[in-house]
């Protein structure tokens, strides 16, 4: 392991950020050692502030000289900075669930199944032979994805539960879709965390199970080795995404697992969103929500919206830290 390389974030300047929430920026050189590179650099973020506002005035690139750019986040005591509810508002502009999803062609039979599996996953399945190649979107408990039928109109996705009794809504462009739904007895046992976003904002969510390093067997992110297993034997969590990323401006979502009712294990899971720069959305703005389903079964929603730096910083990463709650194992 390399040695770690602090670049404190000081004060003044432009970053706007909600309570507790910290913030660095990792060079392409670091991230390539992240993501399969020989060395790494690690960086360590200053401890959370007290005040409401963590301004930023100097971010140092190793790969690129860039401005420090304006992360804009609702204040802590703003009304709508963090929503509790089944479905919160997203951010992020999608078709609203309550249009009408009933076929506007009678002759066009739409049909959506669900089926419960193993680690409060449900298998969702839609038949619509009369719209092959079509694109639609998901939507469930205030999660959102784009997904597109294939050449006969069908589609299968295997979608985390964040609902007991889950619902499932399908909904094509021009109004037609279905509706499916489906009871996920064993969601208590998991602990459940979604990041979702729209288009070229290329987020990720990243999890760093019971102290574990970047780029070893306890990072948990979209790209490394894992599948369900983890979830049933209550070793390891799992993230799975969803959405198609070929369809023009879709909707993402990435989901983290962890069998927390399962496991014999203790400690702390280290949650953390990060954000590519990439020459997709340099100098832009990119926006994306996080959902936490809570004990009680609600769901805690948060908005962020993320001015990204300019393009000679394409390759680097915003890592934010704190912006999910991590998660706190007791050995059961």
């Amino acid at each position: 392991m390399g040695q770690k390389k602090k670049n404190l974030l000081t004060a003044a300047s432009t970053l706007a950020v909600a309570l507790g929430i910290g913030f660095v920026m990792q060079s392409s050189d670091e991230a390539r050692a992240w993501y399969g590179g020989e060395t790494r650099t690690e960086i360590e973020v200053a401890d959370p502030v007290e005040t409401q506002l963590l301004d930023v005035q100097s971010i140092e690139l190793t790969a690129a000289e860039a401005e420090a750019d304006t992360l804009y986040m609702p204040k802590a005591e703003e009304e709508d900075a963090v929503v509790l509810a089944a479905a919160p508002k997203p951010v992020l502009e999608m078709p609203e669930p309550e249009q009408d999803v009933l076929p506007a062609d009678p002759a066009c039979v739409i049909d959506a199944q669900a089926r419960a599996l193993p680690g409060a996953i449900v298998n969702l399945r839609l038949d619509a032979p009369c719209l092959p190649n079509e694109r639609l979107t998901v939507h469930h408990s205030g999660m959102m994805f784009t997904e597109t039928t294939d050449q006969t109109g069908a589609l299968t996705v295997m979608v985390p539960a964040l609902d007991k009794d889950a619902l499932f809504i399908l909904a094509f462009a021009m109004g037609d879709g279905a509706v499916a739904q489906i009871q996920v007895d064993d969601l208590n046992e998991f602990d459940r965390t979604v990041l979702q976003w729209r288009g070229n904002g290329a987020f990720g969510l990243h999890a760093r199970e019971f102290g574990a390093d970047y780029d070893t067997d306890g990072h948990v992110w979209v790209g490394s080795e894992r599948d369900l297993s983890g979830l049933a034997n209550g070793e390891s969590g799992f993230i799975l995404q969803l959405g198609d990323e070929a369809a023009a401006e879709p909707l993402m979502a990435e989901i983290y697992t962890f069998p927390t009712g399962r496991t014999a294990r203790k400690g702390t899971v280290y949650l953390s969103v990060e954000a590519e720069v990439t020459s997709n959305n340099c100098g832009a703005e990119i926006e994306a929500q996080t959902l936490e389903r809570q004990t009680d079964g609600s769901i805690k929603g948060q908005d962020l919206i993320l001015a990204v730096p300019d393009c000679t910083a394409v390759g680097d990463f915003l890592v934010l830290n704190n912006l999910v709650s991590d998660l706190k194992i007791v050995a059961r």
